[in-house]
């Protein structure tokens, strides 16, 4: 059972939200958060493994709440609810250590099935959005961030490498495996080892940190 905090300030989202979720037998809603600064006590009184999370609120935005919840120890999964076409606080969520986002005009199966994806370790980002997330983050960076990625991603294994270049392309583990002929499994296990090695929060900065290294 997967269990998440919704933080949204619009109660009639919040309901509809927890009815869409409470839908599936592997979801269940254990909490909510009117705003961005009740999400960190929230999470403490209820440990949630996925927190989705508004964006914008009436006191403490969504990214300032993430990056609360990501300094935590053992910190949950956010997902981030958001308006692609208009939002420009997207790059600034993903950096401050979201998993994802998903669009507000998603479809119940879309929500439900990013929630699991996220808590299983996937992004929910489309490739279409990872491309423009990765596109628009390494038009605007100096060559010093450029630097600073390649560095990182030089610690790398040829093999590790390879997963890397397949997360910025917005592939699943099961499809950078189809690509590299090997299990799901040994994607994951290989996954895991470069989030570590690079200190990285998700697959969201890994593929960021591969774009800017370009």
């Amino acid at each position: 059972m997967i269990r998440v905090l919704l933080v949204d300030d619009d109660a009639l989202v919040r309901t509809g939200l927890r009815l869409i979720l409470s839908s599936s037998p592997r979801i269940e809603v254990v909490a909510e958060a009117t705003d961005g600064d009740e999400a960190v006590p929230a999470f403490l009184a209820h440990r949630p493994d996925v927190v989705l999370m508004d964006l914008r609120m009436a006191r403490v935005q969504g990214i300032e709440a993430t990056r609360a919840l990501r300094l935590l120890p053992e910190p949950p999964v956010v997902l981030v609810l958001t308006s692609f076409e208009s939002d420009t606080d997207v790059l600034g969520a993903l950096e401050s250590g979201a998993g994802g986002f998903l669009l507000k005009d998603a479809s119940p199966a879309e929500l439900i099935g990013g929630v699991l994806a996220v808590a299983d370790g996937e992004s929910v980002l489309a490739p279409r959005v990872v491309r423009y997330v990765v596109t628009r983050v390494a038009q605007g960076q100096v060559t010093s961030e450029q630097q600073r990625a390649r560095a990182l991603l030089d610690q790398l294994t040829d093999r590790e490498r390879q997963i890397a270049q397949g997360v910025a392309e917005g592939l699943s583990n099961a499809q950078i495996g189809e690509r590299l002929y090997c299990a799901e499994a040994t994607v994951k296990t290989h996954l895991s080892r470069t989030m570590t090695k690079l200190d990285m929060p998700n697959r969201v900065a890994l593929a960021i940190a591969v774009e800017r290294a370009r």
